[in-house]
């Protein structure tokens, strides 16, 4: 990948605007023939994918935080808009998939500036990686199984992805041979020119190519399905249907949730050294306007594209003037070049969806995660198998839901530690096999929760709590707080209600460092009053200080009366 150096910034503004022009065109090279592709993966014209890549790549580029992101449609959106678009309008009627379509993407755009609104940009880290890894494993796995019935020339009626490989597998011996062997031909020059050329143009070629054969050899009276006649001329205002909103609703939402989180991953991972840092809320505003914006002019659902942007980046790109020229692109191809473009194969265009969606099946990342954990090598799993089995928009509530479990699970079980002292030192730690030299206090439990205690976890908290208490029998259990972060209602509630059942087991509470936002909970509930200053220490060894002072009062006061 080309590595952005930020002194090149310095050199005239003649130089990098050549250079943006350069990356421009380069990736309208890429992104105009995978932008037409990708519409067909929707059911859409493929006209609508020019409209995507014109007004929302404008919009964001006067808009967006980064300067090189690529703003169009993807193969997930692609994917995720396909399938729902295909209930609304099961007779595949152009013009009503045309306002459908729109319809969607404007639900996504109002959704994103809506969340925008709200300073909800801590979404784009709400599916972890694990999930992820698996849920575009899925998403590739649908996308290229959709597209190799273009490539043999068949037609199957999609019932869900198993069924569908059968389907696929029964139609092997009616497949089409010229049709194969176009598609044959357009996987050669694509992989062939990636393997050789990275980020090369191959898209262009390969389109360009199988227009020209289509032309020369008249494949379409020989049986191969061609695109058809383009509407020649820059988009149409498309009105959204608000009757269809109910409806597409629930897919704009998971639409929305993967734009913005490919947006931002894509954003992040080609920003340069220097450049501004990727503002998560703004990036929303963005991707809402493009898609709101794009709605009206007939564009599908839009994000930033990690393979697009890395043309970019690779070309030379400095900022989004680079967009702007791709924009200008796509618009004189419209312009121009619509009737040629209704010659193009449809296995060609299957075949650059396969290429350039292949990628999102990662193994090598599959046998990572297992290496590392193997808990989140189920996730992933599991997320791929939620696609397969469900499909992809339920596979993304499917993906969410393993998240929220795995944040879940990751915290239930927090570590409850009883410290001790390094023999001779005033070194505090846990108590451990490793060192079993190190001294207690007697009738002193000092105890240490760490992370964050909430409703989740705060049982499995009061159980170790409680188990401790039984096995040492102290008089005083000291909660060293220093390692908690925070500490919720409900799990501060159950800390309340224990304090008074150790008492009643002649057990006295001290809670030692807490932080200042834990200190301020304790004290508005009540507990801070009820314990006193004396059973509030500064920390663990202010807590052994204390009780030792307690244990050689003159009275000979027990630790447990302490007031």
């Amino acid at each position: 990948m080309h590595q952005y150096q930020p002194d090149l910034v310095a050199g005239s503004s003649e130089s990098a605007l050549r250079f943006d022009v350069i990356a421009g065109l380069t990736a309208a090279a890429v992104v105009l023939p995978k932008a037409m592709a990708y519409a067909t993966v929707a059911g859409l014209p493929v006209a609508v994918g020019l409209y995507t890549a014109l007004l929302p790549m404008v919009i964001y580029a006067l808009l967006g935080t980064s300067r090189v992101l690529s703003v169009s449609s993807t193969t997930t959106l692609a994917i995720l808009a396909g399938v729902q678009l295909s209930v609304v309008v099961p007779d595949g009627d152009p013009a009503r998939l045309m306002v459908a379509g729109a319809t969607l993407t404007g639900l996504v755009g109002v959704i994103l500036l809506l969340a925008s609104l709200l300073r909800l940009g801590f979404v784009a880290n709400f599916i972890s990686t694990p999930v992820l890894t698996g849920f575009k494993a899925g998403i590739g796995l649908v996308i290229v199984l959709d597209q190799v019935p273009k490539l043999m020339g068949v037609h199957i009626a999609k019932q869900g992805f198993f069924l569908d490989l059968f389907s696929v597998v029964s139609q092997v011996p009616h497949a089409s041979l010229t049709t194969m062997a176009v598609a044959g031909a357009t996987l050669v020059v694509l992989i062939g020119m990636e393997r050789m050329w990275p980020h090369s143009p191959a898209p262009l070629v390969a389109v360009g190519g199988g227009i020209a054969a289509a032309w020369f050899f008249g494949l379409h009276a020989q049986g191969v399905a061609i695109v058809g006649p383009i509407p020649q001329g820059l988009p149409a205002l498309t009105l959204p249907d608000l009757a269809l909103g109910a409806q597409l609703l629930p897919a704009a939402l998971g639409i929305a949730l993967m734009s913005f989180t490919e947006s931002i991953a894509a954003g992040r991972a080609f920003a340069g050294p220097g450049e501004p840092r990727i503002n998560a809320n703004r990036e929303l505003m963005a991707t809402g306007a493009a898609n709101l914006g794009g709605a009206f002019f007939g564009a599908m659902p839009a994000g930033g594209g990690t393979s697009q942007t890395a043309v970019v980046r690779a070309a030379g790109g400095r900022s989004q003037k680079a967009s702007l020229i791709t924009a200008g692109a796509a618009a004189a191809t419209m312009l121009l070049l619509a009737p040629l473009l209704g010659l193009l194969p449809h296995a060609t265009l299957a075949a650059v969806v396969i290429v350039y969606s292949i990628g999102l099946i990662q193994p090598t990342e599959f046998r990572t995660i297992l290496k590392v954990r193997t808990m989140e090598f189920r996730w992933a799993v599991a997320a791929c198998l939620g696609v397969l089995v469900f499909g992809t928009l339920k596979g993304i509530v499917v993906a969410i839901v393993l998240s929220l479990i795995g944040l879940a699970s990751q915290t239930a079980r927090p570590r409850v530690s009883v410290v001790g002292r390094k023999r001779g030192t005033d070194v505090l730690r846990p108590l451990s096999p490793e060192h079993p030299d190190d001294e207690t206090f007697g009738d002193l439990l000092i105890v240490r929760p760490e992370g964050r205690i909430y409703f989740v976890n705060a049982p499995y908290v009061g159980e170790q709590i409680n188990a401790l208490i039984t096995r040492y029998q102290p008089r005083v259990v000291a909660l060293d707080m220093s390692r908690i972060p925070d500490i919720e209602y409900s799990a501060l509630q159950m800390l309340i209600e224990g304090e008074a059942r150790f008492a009643d087991r002649g057990v006295t509470l001290w809670l030692a460092g807490l932080n200042p936002g834990v200190f301020e909970v304790v004290r508005k509930a009540g507990l801070a009053e009820r314990l006193g200053h004396d059973r509030l220490l500064f920390n663990a060894r202010e807590a052994i200080k204390h009780f030792q002072s307690l244990q050689t009062a003159p009275d000979d006061k027990p630790a447990h009366a302490a007031p």
